[in-house]
């Protein structure tokens, strides 16, 4: 936390209670790196309404549009600013992951 600013580092698919990478597609890596975020969030005393910038990295631009889906599951308006990026691979084996910036 900075200021009034809360970074929340490159979320993703991860039971927060094993450490384990989730099994699934991506609509449910999604929701699991969401629940992330917001537990994250949470801690700083925040929530998803609070965010006002996300980063969402796949590493299929195909899948983007289920990832949106799920997305707008999660946040409502007005939508924080986005970036979508696709990468050739992420750190550990999963299709997705998000950062946030929260006031």
């Amino acid at each position: 936390m900075t200021d009034s600013n809360v970074y929340v580092s490159g979320q993703g698919p991860v039971d927060p209670s094993s450490g384990d990478v989730i099994d699934g597609d991506v609509r449910k890596q999604a929701r699991r790196t969401l629940e992330n975020v917001a537990a994250v969030l949470d801690a700083a005393d925040r929530s998803l309404d609070d965010v006002v910038k996300t980063t969402v990295f796949v590493t299929d631009m195909a899948d983007y549009e289920a990832v949106n889906e799920v997305y707008a599951e999660y946040m409502t308006a007005p939508f924080p600013a986005r970036s979508a990026v696709e990468v050739t691979s992420l750190p550990v084996p999963i299709d997705v992951e998000i950062e946030a910036i929260a006031e």
